[in-house]
């Protein structure tokens, strides 16, 4: 369900896959992440998606316009894991918050790997 905001003219509705591409762009931003995580669903896997399909690492859920998004990273070894996660949901919920106008409810990162360079 996409966020909807009401202005005197209109709605200005902004879909989830906008916000899901703020995220991913915010999240690479961040000191330490390699990029964002797809699992294969045949292999169980996770793969390392390309800056281009950034969104499909990205779960967001609207629901009253109140945003919970879900993040799948892969960091660089030798990162505190703590440190680089909380960096990932700052920067997230600051850009969003700023582009769009909407509060954030809730932010979770998933670390699904490690790349060793």
């Amino acid at each position: 369900m996409p966020a909807i905001i009401n202005t005197e003219l209109g709605n200005i509705v902004i879909d989830n896959n906008v916000i899901a591409n703020i995220a991913g762009i915010s999240a690479m931003e961040s000191y330490g992440i390699v990029g964002m995580a797809s699992k294969n669903a045949t292999d169980g896997i996770f793969e390392l998606l390309k800056f281009e399909n950034l969104s499909k690492g990205i779960k967001v859920n609207t629901e009253n316009n109140e945003i919970n998004i879900e993040l799948h990273v892969i960091l660089e070894y030798g990162v505190k894991i703590s440190v680089v996660g909380e960096n990932i949901i700052e920067r997230v919920k600051f850009n969003i918050e700023n582009l769009t106008g909407l509060n954030i409810d809730n932010i979770e990162v998933l670390v699904e790997g490690i790349r060793l360079k």
